[in-house]
């Protein structure tokens, strides 16, 4: 199937299906059913049932339910058998009840053609045949823009896909900035696209993040600033209490870190990050801060940059980060110290929860290890 570009799923109705459906549609103003043709040319009214008066739930009230948009409805019924109810071709207003079996045929045609297959570094986590988790490297845009068209995740993905021959529409549920490392989320059809989306927009797709801050970071906290665009650039955010939007940034330091004397700071000559040498040079590690903390961070809202601004708003920006800490980058952090660690939500089908982990990066934590001092075992 998954060659095809084609995705199938079954449902079987249950008797909680229909109490939750008869539990919302009492709470509901009464509303003239619509006249919905799924297939075929011959459109039937819906149905109410005569013994209680009540609209009974039907084939499209239930897919609705499952999570299916008005645009997958819509490419459903333009599909040849797009919707089977116990094996036949089914109307969205036939009703049904606890037993019956609801299919649907999710077709891909075409893929992103305007995205052009790459070989790119590629680090799947994870994959089925509804979504893809990829561990993104740093220096990677997700999407491509201007100047970043044979760069991004995009390209490494349709290249992926495009070697087995499948199209692929690429549809990234949650993103990363260009320099943050970590882990991805990726709808591989329409219909976990819609369900994944509507997660997202509720909060119920939970991403942790580890960051590398200045300063002494206290032990926990929340952030609450809003977040806007700033005056005169396309990129940079800032906090602004009139023309911000509502951003909350909950943090708990997991361990501090200080600066080694020069020279016990050294570099294994392969771990030596922008340099040949095996200890860089002692001015670098003098520009470095003295005190570091490492933190755990969960966002409640989901802004533009909003870990970076919020981090500097409080007086402990990322070491590396060039818009919102430019004096900070250097050799030894050059890009900003941020990783997307964990992700965490519920199967699009399924429904089971599914939870990934990705560990510090090599860059973030030799940072750490040789030019810092801290406690045993420091990293979660």
């Amino acid at each position: 199937m998954e060659s095809s570009g084609i995705r199938i799923v079954t449902w079987t109705v249950t008797t909680a299906d229909a109490a939750a459906f008869s539990a919302s549609a009492e709470s509901a103003a009464a509303a003239p059913a619509a006249h919905t043709a799924i297939a075929g040319s011959v459109s039937h009214p819906s149905v109410v049932s005569a013994r209680s008066g009540r609209t009974p739930l039907t084939v499209e009230r239930f897919l609705r339910a499952k999570g299916c948009s008005h645009h997958v409805l819509t490419l459903l019924k333009r599909t040849d058998h797009g919707i089977l109810l116990n094996g036949v071709w089914a109307y969205g207003n036939q009703p049904v009840h606890p037993g019956d079996e609801i299919t649907i045929r999710v077709e891909e045609a075409a893929g992103s053609e305007q995205i052009l297959p790459r070989a790119l570094p590629l680090t799947i986590v994870y994959e089925d045949e509804d979504v893809l988790v990829a561990d993104k490297p740093a220096d990677m845009p997700v999407h491509p823009s201007a100047g970043n068209y044979e760069n991004t995740l995009a390209n490494a993905v349709m290249y992926y896909y495009s070697a087995k021959g499948i199209p692929f529409v690429f549809r990234c549920v949650t993103r990363l900035d260009r320099d943050t490392t970590g882990l991805v989320l990726l709808a591989k059809n329409s219909l976990s696209s819609a369900i994944l989306s509507d997660q997202s927009a509720h909060r119920k797709i939970h991403r942790e993040y580890l960051a590398i801050t200045e300063g002494r970071l206290p032990e926990s906290g929340t952030i609450d600033a809003p977040i806007a665009r700033g005056e005169g650039s396309a990129l940079m955010r800032c906090i602004d209490p009139e023309r911000g939007e509502r951003a909350v940034t909950h943090y708990q330091r997991l361990a501090l870190f200080w600066r080694k004397p020069p020279a016990s700071a050294c570099y294994p000559d392969a771990m030596a990050p922008g340099t040949s040498e095996a200890c860089t040079d002692s001015m670098e590690l003098h520009s470095l801060p003295e005190v570091l903390s490492l933190a755990r961070i969960h966002l409640e809202t989901g802004r533009t940059h909003q870990i970076r601004v919020h981090m500097k708003s409080i007086g402990h920006p990322l070491p590396g980060d060039f818009l919102y800490n430019p004096s900070s980058v250097c050799a030894r952090t050059p890009r900003q110290t941020l990783h997307a660690h964990r992700l965490t939500f519920a199967h699009p089908v399924t429904g089971k929860t599914l939870s990934f982990v990705s560990d510090l990066p090599a860059d973030m934590r030799n940072l750490l290890e040789y030019d810092y001092l801290a406690s045993p075992d420091p990293f979660p």
